[in-house]
C-alpha cells in the first residue's frame, strides 16, 4: 500500500510535519509546566515579603522574643487556606506550624539551609514530602541587626492542584497535536491519492498504448484541471498522434507496396514476354518497346528505393552531405531540363528562364539539392493536369543579399486548407489518388534543413501550388568552418 509516492511523503514531508508538531508540543507543555509553577512561585514570593513587616528587626538573639512574633503571625496568618506556615528556629527546627501539625526530624529542608547561604535570605525548594505528596515552598530568614539568624518562616504549597491542572492542560495539547497529526496524515494521504491514483491508471493507459491499443486513451478521466489535468491530455493527444502516425506508416506501407508492385509487374511480364517468344520471331519496335518499359520501370524503382534509404539515412542521423561552392542556377537549371521532356509527353509546360545575371554561388551537397529540385518538380508536374503550367524562376535581390530563392508554381489541384500544414510530415499523403510514397517531400525538407534553408509551402485548393526554396549565401570561410564531408 505504501509505496513510490506514498512511502516517499512519510518518509519525508510527514516525518518533517511529525517532528514539528512534537516538537511544539512539548515545547507547550513545557510552557504551561513553567507557567504554573512560576505563579506559584510569584504566590509564595508575594507572601513572604510580608515578613519584613512583621518582623523588621531585633536587637538581641533572644528566641523567646522571636518565638512570641512568630505565635502571633502564623494566628492571624490569613492565607491558612491556600498554603502552610511553619516557624523554624535557629537550629533548623520546626517549632510551630499554621497546621498544628510538626513535620518529623526526618523531614529534609534544604530550601532553610540554602536561604541561610543566601544573600537575600531567601530559597524555594520543589519535591515530594515523605508522604509522596508534591509540593513547593519557600524559606525566608529572619536576622538581627547584627546578622545573626533568629529563625525562619517556611511557606508550603501543595502541588497536586497543580499538576492535575498541568496533566489536563498537557492531555489537552497532546490531543490537539494528535487531532493535528490525524487531518495532516489523512489530508496528506488524500492528496496523495489524487495524485497516485490518475498516475497509476494514467501508467496503465501508457502501457496499452505502448502494446498498440490507442483506444485506451479514450478511458482518461480528465477530473482535474491542473498538472494531472495537462498529463492526461497529453497522453490523450499523444495516443491520437500515435494512431494518426500508425495510420499513416500503414497507410505508407501500402502505398510503398503498390509503388514496387506496379514497376516489378511490368518489368516482370515484358522480361517473360521476351523470354517466351522464339528466337527472332519479336520485331524490333515490339523488343524495344519491351524494353524502354524495363528501363523505365527500373529507373523508377531505383527512384523509390533511394528516396526510402534517404528517408532511413535522415532518421537515423545518417545523412552524409559532400559539401562544396557551388552554381545554384546550374544545377537548378540541369534539373529542369531532365524533366522538360517528360513536361512535353505529358502534354504540360514547363516554364523556366536562367536569368542572364551572375548570382553568388552556394555551399552545399549538388546531388542532394538536385535531388530537392528534382523532387519538388515532379510534385507540381504529378498534381498538375494536361495542358496546366509549372513556372519555376530564381530570385536574388540586393535588398536581401544574404539568400537565393527558388520558386516553384504550378496550375495543379492544389493542397486543402486543412492537410497543408502536414504536408511535410512523414508518411503523409494529402491526396491519395495520386502515385507516390508520400516520403519525397518530407526528404527535400531535412535536406534544405541540412543546407540551412528552408521549404515553404504556399497552396489554394482548385489554384494551384507554389514552393519556395530559400538557400543562404556563400560567404568566405564558410568552407573552413564546415567540413567537406558531413555526417548528420
Amino acid at each position: 500500500m505504501f509505496k513510490g509516492i506514498t512511502k516517499r511523503w512519510m518518509l519525508n514531508t510527514l516525518s518533517v510535519i511529525l517532528a514539528i508538531i512534537i516538537l511544539i508540543v512539548v515545547s507547550l507543555i513545557f510552557f504551561v509546566t513553567y507557567l504554573f509553577q512560576n505563579s506559584v512561585e510569584q504566590s509564595l514570593n508575594a507572601t513572604g515579603s510580608e515578613l519584613s513587616l512583621v518582623f523588621p528587626s531585633y536587637e538581641s538573639d533572644s528566641s523567646t522574643s522571636f518565638t512570641a512574633s512568630a505565635r502571633d503571625y502564623v494566628e492571624n496568618f490569613d492565607k491558612k487556606e491556600q498554603m502552610e506556615v511553619m516557624v523554624i528556629n535557629s537550629a533548623g527546627r520546626v517549632v510551630m506550624t499554621s497546621t498544628g501539625f510538626i513535620p518529623t526530624d526526618k523531614t529534609q529542608m534544604t530550601d532553610f539551609d540554602d536561604a541561610k547561604n543566601d544573600e537575600n535570605g531567601c530559597a524555594f525548594w520543589n519535591g515530594k514530602l515523605n508522604s509522596g505528596e508534591s509540593a513547593m515552598s519557600q524559606t525566608r530568614v529572619i536576622k538581627n541587626t547584627s546578622g545573626t539568624v533568629v529563625g525562619a518562616v517556611r511557606y508550603m504549597v501543595s502541588m497536586e492542584p497543580v499538576n492535575s491542572r498541568i496533566l489536563l492542560i498537557s492531555a489537552g495539547i497532546i490531543a490537539v497535536g494528535l487531532v493535528i497529526i490525524g487531518l495532516v496524515v489523512l489530508s496528506g494521504l488524500l492528496f496523495i491519492r489524487s495524485i497516485v491514483t490518475p498516475i497509476r491508471r494514467l501508467s496503465e493507459t501508457a502501457a496499452q498504448i505502448a502494446q498498440g491499443d490507442f483506444s485506451a486513451s479514450e478511458k482518461i478521466e480528465h477530473k482535474y484541471d491542473d498538472e494531472i489535468g495537462d498529463l492526461c491530455d497529453a497522453i490523450s493527444d499523444m495516443a491520437k498522434d500515435l494512431r494518426t502516425t500508425e495510420q499513416m506508416k500503414n497507410d505508407f506501407i501500402s502505398r510503398v507496396s503498390h509503388e514496387l508492385r506496379t514497376p516489378l509487374t511490368a518489368i516482370k511480364g515484358w522480361a517473360e514476354t521476351m523470354q517466351l517468344s522464339e528466337r527472332g520471331k519479336l520485331d524490333r519496335k515490339t523488343f524495344d518497346r519491351g524494353m524502354g518499359v524495363i528501363i523505365k520501370e527500373s529507373s523508377r524503382l531505383t527512384s523509390i528505393v533511394e528516396e526510402l534509404l534517404d528517408f532511413s539515412r535522415i532518421q537515423s542521423g545518417r545523412m552524409v552531405l559532400m559539401n562544396e561552392k557551388l552554381d545554384i542556377l546550374a544545377e537548378f537549371d540541369e534539373a529542369v531540363y531532365m524533366l522538360k521532356e517528360r513536361a512535353v509527353k505529358e502534354g504540360k509546360h514547363l516554364l523556366y528562364d536562367e536569368p542572364e545575371a551572375v548570382y553568388p554561388p552556394v555551399y552545399g551537397d549538388r546531388n542532394r539539392l538536385k535531388q530537392v529540385f528534382i523532387n519538388v518538380i515532379d510534385n507540381a508536374l504529378k498534381y498538375t493536369p494536361k495542358g496546366g503550367v509549372v513556372a519555376a524562376q530564381v530570385i536574388y535581390s540586393k535588398d536581401d543579399p544574404d539568400v537565393i530563392k527558388i520558386v516553384i508554381t504550378d496550375t495543379g489541384c492544389g493542397i486543402p486548407a486543412e492537410d497543408l500544414p502536414r504536408v511535410k510530415e512523414k508518411f503523409y499523403k494529402a491526396n491519395q489518388s495520386v502515385r507516390g510514397s508520400g516520403i519525397g517531400l518530407a526528404v527535400a525538407d531535412e535536406i534544405m534543413n541540412l543546407h540551412n534553408g528552408s521549404l515553404d509551402i504556399e497552396s489554394g485548393e482548385g489554384v494551384g501550388t507554389t514552393v519556395t526554396l530559400t538557400f543562404p549565401v556563400y560567404k568566405e570561410g564558410e568552407e573552413n568552418s564546415m567540413p567537406e564531408n558531413i555526417k548528420l
